[in-house]
């Protein structure tokens, strides 16, 4: 049986705002992808560069994908050993250990890989994979509807708390504590992260399909996702048929549409007005 392998079909990656680094990373290899989502950082900068969130999501995209080019051992594998590079890349490069939990680098992400006539996929948080096999079925993969809805519902409560609309506000300022209350409880429990520790990767959730050439899927962040999540503009699978007829660029603009003219998000609450947005289009090919 001949091998199956990924074929790029297109990318996206926007950041959220043009002055602020984009935390988000994406990669693929001809047997496995990837989508990273760095975790927005709620104290001090640890690491060198633009900020933790973007050095642990281009890391992690970076070696998790070098890791299935070789195809030593299993998926888990892959990113049990690229969790322990980031861990100790972590430990010789920061400028001091964290003090609580809340200072260390987290990441959704989403990882698929080819096994012979199987599709393997890992996830962490809110990023997510949408497939059309080809018998044209449709599949969604992640957490992001749910955990969406959550953060909705989290940001409508704050917002109430406070007169003028939750985008258009100083969030961070007031409400630093409870988040990084919050971010101290990731990865202490049954909701884990990516994370510079090689523990997490035994944690990741996880699902497979059958596969066979011409399948299509897409792996996304939640920012670019937000179009069906946060917007209700599509449903997730009127969302993968539009990205295959009118592509990701066109997207990206559509979703950068809606949020300028909600600003302050009155009309869809949320905490930024626009967030990173990352997607990558593959086929399956022999």
């Amino acid at each position: 049986m001949t091998a199956l392998r990924f074929e790029k079909l297109d990318s996206l990656s926007l950041p959220g705002h043009p002055d602020k680094p984009n935390e988000d990373s994406f990669g693929w290899t001809r047997n496995a992808a990837c989508v990273f989502d760095g975790a927005t950082g709620l104290g001090a900068q640890l690491m060198p560069g633009p900020s933790d969130a973007q050095w642990l999501a281009n890391f992690a995209a970076r070696r998790f994908c070098a890791h299935a080019e070789r195809e030593h051992g299993a998926m888990r594998d892959w990113l049990r050993m690229t969790a322990s590079e980031a861990e100790n890349s972590f430990r010789a490069l920061r400028f001091r250990p964290p003090n609580q939990n809340y200072e260390v680098p987290y990441a959704s992400g989403i990882m698929a890989a080819l096994d012979g006539e199987m599709l393997r996929v890992l996830w962490f948080g809110d990023c997510a994979m949408l497939l059309h096999d080809q018998a044209g079925k449709f599949f969604l993969f992640g957490d992001t509807l749910s955990k969406r809805e959550s953060e909705r519902l989290r940001v409508e409560k704050i917002s109430k708390l406070k007169s003028g609309n939750p985008a258009g506000i100083i969030v961070r300022d007031e409400f630093l504590p409870a988040l990084q209350a919050s971010r101290n409880l990731v990865n202490m429990g049954d909701e884990w992260l990516f994370a510079p520790d090689a523990a997490c990767a035994e944690h990741a959730k996880s699902a497979e399909a059958l596969i066979a050439p011409d399948s299509v899927v897409l792996l996304a962040s939640d920012g670019f996702l937000a179009l069906a999540s946060d917007y209700q503009r599509y449903s997730p699978e009127e969302l993968f048929s539009a990205v295959r007829s009118d592509g990701l660029q066109k997207l990206g603009q559509e979703l950068r549409a809606i949020e300028r003219a909600d600003p302050g998000g009155a009309a869809f609450p949320r905490f930024k007005s626009s967030d990173d947005a990352t997607a990558l289009l593959l086929r399956v090919s022999t």
